[in-house]
């Protein structure tokens, strides 16, 4: 009999399955395969990765629920027959920064803002979907359905082929910038303004049902036999990556997670809703019933990896030689490598300024290297404490975690002690606990 759960992470660069004891949190066992390089990648990858993942954890046949965290924001279209239109777009393709720009002009950053908990970045998913009426109309005509790659990939696990069995969840669908901040509700009129057409288009469009936190969210429909798993096992809501993070870490009201991987995210999670009108932040929900106000990055752990490629380095010798000096001695880099999204500056390149001759070697390279993205990581954590969140509590997370020098840079930096858990899959253990919670209530 079914006895064990499991969780999901559909990350941008992979795709992690845990199978995890409900009652005890004991990770059974584990599988991991690589998703496709790129901004724009087919969503039938995540599929065919995930069922790579499972099968390298032994397959599902003994798991009786399972949830699916992933990247948030992304673009998957399908059409009337849920066949996918065209690749998804993802969150960290910036082509879509002009449409955001357009669509926070036409309304004003702080109706967005108040709307949805958000103004328009090239990340969101309203601004993709405007991207696309712009750009690529008989796209957009074909489309019959939008969702996100968590949802997609829910939708796959349940196997209707309906698009009216979309799911999605409050964290996940708080990224779109047209949910509602504090109703859950969709907003059409958002919709049908980054459509470029009227509400009535905007209503033939299906969009996932957002599923209450702990819900169950829908069921497998037949037996997925190359995985093993069987029909009638609970699908649960799924969420965002970072809502998952913080559910993972058993995140309360007033704590927070950096953490630092592709790119770097500081959430925390809050009792209210919280917007900024500057949209600096964005106000995301959680996937408990809370609010997770966030600021992200695009800029993350390949500042890092970067420069150590650059120096020839592995990253324990990068360690050291970021360690191995005190200071910068005035090198300062600003880390904007792929552009930024906090500050707001898609267009932006990276630079070195400070240069002498006392500074210009390896050991102040790898130091400045550090300490700019220890600088962006505080200036996110800043952004969110100026709308009137506290943050009493920081844990950090993710690949960028593991680097000695972050771990030591980075509080001095951020002015808070910061707490370093054990390295795991964050994202996937909150899916898991996700389906722990449906299969008590299933």
């Amino acid at each position: 009999m079914a006895r064990f759960v499991a969780g999901v992470d559909s990350s941008t660069q992979s795709c992690k399955v845990l199978i995890v004891d409900p009652d005890s949190g004991e990770i059974i066992r584990s599988g991991v395969a690589p998703h496709p390089v790129g901004t724009e990648v087919s969503a039938e990858a995540w599929w065919q990765a995930f069922r790579a993942a499972a099968r390298e954890a032994g397959g599902l046949s003994d798991v009786a629920a399972i949830s699916v965290g992933g990247q948030q924001h992304g673009l998957v279209t399908l059409d009337a027959d849920g066949e996918l239109v065209r690749d998804a777009l993802l969150w960290n393709d910036t082509r879509s920064a002009k449409a955001a720009s357009e669509l926070t002009e036409e309304l004003g950053a702080q109706t967005w803002a108040e709307a949805c908990g958000s103004v328009p970045v090239a990340s969101l998913t309203v601004s993709k979907v405007r991207w696309l009426a712009e750009h690529e109309p008989q796209s957009l005509e074909r489309t019959a359905a939008i969702c996100l790659p968590h949802d997609y990939l829910s939708w796959r696990l349940a196997g209707t082929g309906e698009i009216a069995d979309l799911t999605t969840d409050r964290s996940d669908a708080s990224g779109t910038g047209y949910l509602d901040l504090r109703t859950a509700e969709y907003r059409l009129d958002l919709l049908a303004r980054a459509l470029k057409a009227s509400e009535s288009r905007a209503a033939d469009i299906q969009l996932p049902r957002v599923v209450a936190p702990f819900d169950v969210a829908s069921e497998i429909t037949r037996d997925v036999e190359d995985i093993g798993l069987a029909a009638g096992t609970l699908i649960g809501p799924g969420c965002g990556d970072n809502a998952g993070a913080a559910l993972g870490l058993g995140l309360q009201p007033g704590e927070a997670s950096i953490s630092i991987g592709t790119s770097g995210v500081v959430a925390v999670v809050s009792d209210k809703p919280v917007w900024d009108p500057n949209g600096v932040i964005t106000g995301f929900m959680d996937a408990t019933g809370n609010w997770l106000p966030l600021a992200c990055t695009l800029n993350g752990a390949r500042i890092l990896s970067s420069t150590a490629e650059l120096l020839g380095v592995d990253f324990a010798a990068f360690d050291e030689l970021a360690l191995s000096v005190a200071d910068g001695a005035g090198l300062e880099m600003t880390p904007y490598f792929e552009g930024e999204r906090t500050p707001n500056l898609p267009d932006a390149t990276a630079s070195l300024a400070g240069m002498n001759l006392a500074n210009w070697d390896r050991a102040h390279l790898a130091h400045a290297a550090v300490r700019a993205l220890a600088t962006l990581m505080a200036n996110a954590a800043a952004a969110v404490s100026e709308c009137g969140v506290r943050l009493s509590k920081v844990r950090l997370i993710g690949g960028g975690a593991r680097s000695a020098a972050v771990q030591r840079i980075l509080p001095e930096v951020l002015g808070i002690d910061v707490d370093v858990p054990a390295p795991a899959e964050y994202v996937a253990l909150g899916a898991a606990k996700q389906a722990a919670n449906v299969l008590k209530r299933g």
